[in-house]
């Protein structure tokens, strides 16, 4: 495996677990726990239950995907510590910008809450989105600057 090619595996091992991570925590705290929406909002409590259900899939898939990545990278002495946590920052920022913006306020496919004024939710709902996604740009650039690394020494 090239440089580029163990880089771009490293970044998207990183965004796939972050896309997940982000996607368990929105399931298990806004839908599961506090019952504030569903993924699917506009139609029958069964309905909002299984797009619930495929959505938790998703989430479950992309991190068995980027842990699979993770491992393999591992094995080949390839891991990349700092591009990887950028990846999950970036991935989990950029899912919840996407959320927040795209499923929230462009389809409407549901909202963080209901009843309530939407503007402190949605303000730090995306504030923290693209503190996620600088955080993880940074650390991307950082990485991509620094010379080539293994995961030998580096932990």
């Amino acid at each position: 495996m090239n440089h580029s090619t163990g880089s771009r595996r490293n970044l998207l091992s990183g965004v796939l677990l972050g896309v997940g991570i982000a996607a368990f925590v929105d399931e298990t705290v806004f839908h599961q726990i506090l019952h504030w929406h569903h993924f699917f909002d506009r139609s029958t409590p069964a309905a909002g239950l299984v797009s619930d259900g495929i959505f938790h899939a998703f989430g479950w898939f992309a991190t068995v995907a980027a842990l699979f990545l993770f491992a393999d990278l591992r094995r080949q002495g390839r891991l990349d510590w700092t591009r990887w946590w950028g990846g999950i920052l970036l991935g989990a920022g950029l899912f919840q910008l996407y959320d927040g913006t795209v499923q929230h306020k462009l389809l409407g496919l549901h909202q963080i809450r209901y009843d309530v004024d939407l503007l402190p939710y949605d303000l730090a709902w995306n504030i923290v989105a693209v503190l996620l996604t600088a955080a993880g740009t940074a650390l991307v650039l950082r990485a991509r600057r620094s010379p080539a690394r293994a995961e030998a020494g580096r932990a």
